[in-house]
C-alpha cells in the first residue's frame, strides 16, 4: 500500500487523538493499585461498556470473523454468537455480585467464596496461568493479526511491527493504569467502527463484486469453499441442517447447546470473568456494573459484526483461493498466509484519506486490546500472586511499579508466542479447547454452596489435561474433530470436578455465611446458609432476589441482540420482509428487557454494607 500525505496526516491526528488525554492520568494511576488496576471503583456504566466493547474488538477480529467467513460461510459465525447466551446471563445474574464481592480481581474472589490452602492454591495458580500462559497466547493471537497486516500493507516483518506496536503501548500501559486505558477505549471504539464501516463501503464498490446486489447475487447459490471439498451456502445466517449435517453440528448446535455454559473463554466467560470482571469491578455501583454489561453485549453482537461480514464475503469474490492471495502479494511471507489474511489483502482497495483511517483504525484495535490484557494481566500477577504471596508487606508505590514491569514482562513474553501460532482461528480453537469443560462450574460456583476450591483445581487440571491427551493422540494419528475433543473434554471435567464437590474437602462453614452476607447470592443452592446466616426473606428480596424475573430478562435480552443482528442482515441481503418481521420481534423484546429491569431496580435498593451499617447503628 502507498500512503498520500493525507493518509500520514490522518494516521498522526487519530493516535493523538486516542492517546494523548491517555497521558493526564499517569499521576492518578501511580497512587495505588486501586486507582491503577481498578480505576478507584469510580467507572460509569457507559465508559466501562464501550471499554468493553474496545477490548473484544481487537486487530484479530476482523480477520477472524473473515477467516470463519470464508472457510463455512456467514452462519460459522454461531461458534461466538451462541456466546450471547453467557453475555446477557450475566447482565442478569451476576454483574451485580461481582459488584458487590469488592474484590479487586476476579481472582481474589477465591478467597472469600472458599477457604484453606486450596483456595489460596486456585488463587494464585490461575494468576500465573490466565496472567501469563492464557493471556499471552491472546496477545500473541492479536499481535499476529498485526503481524499479518503489516505484512500485507507495508512488507514488514514480524519483529519490526512487534518493536512498534510493543513500544507504543507498552508505554501508555505502564503509565496510565486502567483509567487511561479506559480513555483510550472509548475514543479508539469510534475511530474503528468508522474505519471498518469504510472498508466495508469500498469493497463492495469493487467492480468484482458490484455492490450489495451483485454481491448477493455472485453468492446466493451454493459454491465450492476454498478447502475443495465442501459445498457452502455463503449467505445463510443459519448452517443448512439437510445437506451439510458436521458443519451444522459443529458451528451451530454445539455452541448453542453446550458451548456457551461449558467453555470458558476471554470476554465470553460463564458467569463473567477476566476483563470483563475488572470493568464490573471498577464501576462505581452495581447498577452501573450491569448497566455496562448490558451495553456491552448490544454493541458487541449487533452494531460491529456485519461491516467484517460483508468484506469477508467480498473477499470470497476478490480471492476466491488462497493461491489468488499469495499470487497478488507475492513478497509475502508464505507461512503467514491463511484465510485470516483475506481481511487485511482487502484493504489495498482503500482510497487516499480512508487508507490512512483505517491504518489508525487497526492501530487502535490492537492497542485496545493489548493494553487490556496488559494491565489486567499485570493485576493478576501482581495483586493476586507477588502481593499475596511472595511480598507481602511493601507499599503501595511499590506494588504500582512491580505492575509496571510485569506489564513490560507480559508482551515480551507474548511477542514470543507469535511465532508459534498460524492464524486467529487456530487460536481460538486453543483458547476454547483448553477452557472446554470449566464453564458450568463458573456458574454454579455462585449459587450452590457446596462447589469447593478443589473443585475448581480439578476442573483446570482435568480439562488441561484431556486437551494434552487429545493432542499427544493426534500426533499419533488418532485425531478427533473439533465438536467430538470439546464434547469429550466437557463430559470428563464436569464428570471430575462434581466428584470432587460432594467428596472433597468442604469450604468453612464461617467462610460460607461471611460469603453470603456480603455477596447474597440467591437461589435454593444458598438456603441452608441463609438459614445459619440468620437472613430473613424479606432481607433476602431487599437485595432483588427474583430468579423467576432475572430470566425473563435473559431470554427477552437474548431475543433482543439476535433480531437486532439479523435484521440488520436481511436488510443487507435485501430480504425486507424477513428484516419487518424480526425489527418486530426487536421491538418487542425489547420492551420486555426494559421492564424487567425496572422491575429489578423499583424502590430503594438495600445494600448489604447498608444493612450492615443500620445494624451498627442500632446495636
Amino acid at each position: 500500500m502507498h500512503l498520500h500525505h493525507m493518509d500520514w496526516v490522518i494516521i498522526v491526528g487519530s493516535l493523538l487523538i486516542c492517546f494523548v488525554p491517555a497521558l493526564f492520568f499517569g499521576k492518578r494511576a501511580g497512587k495505588s493499585t486501586t486507582e491503577f488496576f481498578a480505576s478507584g471503583r469510580s467507572v460509569p456504566w457507559w465508559l466501562a461498556g464501550l471499554s468493553m466493547v474496545a477490548t473484544t474488538f481487537s486487530s484479530d477480529t476482523p480477520n477472524l470473523v473473515t477467516d470463519i467467513v470464508r472457510r463455512q460461510g456467514v452462519a460459522g459465525n454461531w461458534c461466538w454468537w451462541a456466546f450471547v447466551l453467557t453475555g446477557v446471563a450475566t447482565v442478569f445474574f451476576y454483574a451485580r455480585l461481582w459488584r458487590r464481592s469488592g474484590v479487586m480481581t476476579d481472582l481474589e474472589f477465591y478467597e472469600i467464596r472458599y477457604s484453606g490452602k486450596a483456595a489460596s492454591v486456585v488463587r494464585g495458580f490461575r494468576a500465573v496461568y490466565l496472567g501469563l500462559f492464557f493471556n499471552c497466547i491472546i496477545m500473541a493471537s492479536v499481535n499476529l493479526a498485526a503481524c499479518k497486516i503489516a505484512g500485507i500493507l507495508f512488507g514488514l516483518p514480524r519483529w519490526q511491527t512487534l518493536v512498534g506496536i510493543g513500544t507504543l503501548n507498552v508505554i501508555f500501559a505502564t503509565h496510565s493504569g486502567l483509567w487511561g486505558v479506559l480513555v483510550i477505549d472509548m475514543i479508539q471504539f469510534f475511530i474503528k467502527m468508522t474505519a471498518v464501516i469504510a472498508a466495508a463501503y469500498f469493497a463492495l464498490k469493487l467492480p468484482q463484486v458490484g455492490g450489495l446486489h451483485g454481491l448477493v447475487e455472485k453468492l446466493s447459490a451454493p459454491q465450492l469453499a476454498p478447502d475443495g471439498k465442501t459445498m457452502l451456502h455463503y449467505l445463510n445466517i443459519l448452517p443448512d441442517f439437510t445437506s451439510n449435517w458436521d458443519m451444522a453440528i459443529a458451528v451451530f448446535i454445539l455452541p448453542i447447546a453446550v458451548q456457551w455454559w461449558a467453555v470458558w473463554y476471554p470476554g465470553a466467560e460463564p458467569g463473567g470473568g477476566s476483563y470483563i470482571a475488572q470493568r464490573m469491578l471498577s464501576s462505581k455501583s452495581e447498577k452501573d456494573s450491569l448497566g455496562a454489561v448490558l451495553f456491552f453485549n448490544v454493541a458487541h453482537y449487533v452494531l460491529r459484526p456485519w461491516p467484517w461480514i460483508l468484506v469477508g464475503l467480498c473477499s470470497l469474490v476478490v480471492y476466491p483461493k488462497l493461491s489468488d492471495i499469495q499470487s497478488a502479494f507475492p513478497n509475502l511471507d508464505p507461512s503467514l498466509v491463511n484465510h485470516d489474511i483475506a481481511y487485511p489483502a482487502m484493504l489495498v482497495f482503500l482510497p487516499v484519506g480512508f487508507a490512512g483511517l483505517m491504518i489508525g483504525g487497526l492501530i487502535a484495535a490492537n492497542s485496545s486490546t493489548i493494553l487490556t490484557h496488559l494491565n489486567w494481566g499485570a493485576s493478576y500477577l501482581v495483586h493476586d500472586f507477588y502481593r499475596r504471596f511472595i511480598r507481602k508487606d511493601a507499599t503501595e508505590h511499590h506494588y504500582v511499579w512491580a505492575g509496571r514491569f510485569a506489564t513490560m514482562g507480559l508482551f515480551l513474553a507474548s511477542c514470543g508466542m507469535v511465532y508459534v501460532l498460524q492464524s486467529a482461528k487456530d487460536s481460538f480453537d486453543i483458547m476454547l479447547q483448553v477452557g472446554a469443560g470449566t464453564g458450568l462450574l463458573y456458574l454454579l460456583r455462585w449459587f450452590w454452596w457446596r462447589i469447593n476450591a478443589w473443585c475448581e483445581v480439578v476442573a483446570m487440571v482435568s480439562s488441561f489435561g484431556v486437551s494434552l491427551a487429545m493432542l499427544v493422540l493426534k500426533r499419533n494419528g488418532i485425531e478427533f474433530t473439533t465438536a467430538s475433543s470439546l464434547l469429550i473434554t466437557i463430559a470428563i471435567t464436569t464428570v471430575c470436578w462434581t466428584l470432587a464437590a460432594f467428596f472433597g474437602p468442604q469450604t468453612d462453614r464461617k467462610t460460607l455465611i461471611d460469603f453470603y452476607k456480603k455477596v447474597r447470592p440467591f437461589g435454593p443452592g444458598w438456603y441452608a446458609i441463609r438459614h445459619e446466616a440468620g437472613v430473613t426473606d424479606e432481607e433476602a428480596r431487599a437485595t432483588h432476589e427474583n430468579i423467576p424475573l432475572a430470566l425473563v430478562g435473559w431470554l427477552a435480552g437474548c431475543t433482543m441482540i439476535w433480531s437486532a443482528l439479523f435484521t440488520v442482515g436481511n436488510l443487507l441481503y435485501g430480504r425486507t420482509g424477513y428484516a419487518i418481521a424480526l425489527f418486530a420481534v426487536f421491538l418487542v423484546s425489547t420492551t420486555a428487557i426494559l421492564a424487567v429491569i425496572n422491575r429489578l431496580w423499583s424502590g430503594k435498593m438495600v445494600t448489604p454494607e447498608q444493612e450492615q451499617a443500620a445494624k451498627n447503628a442500632q446495636e
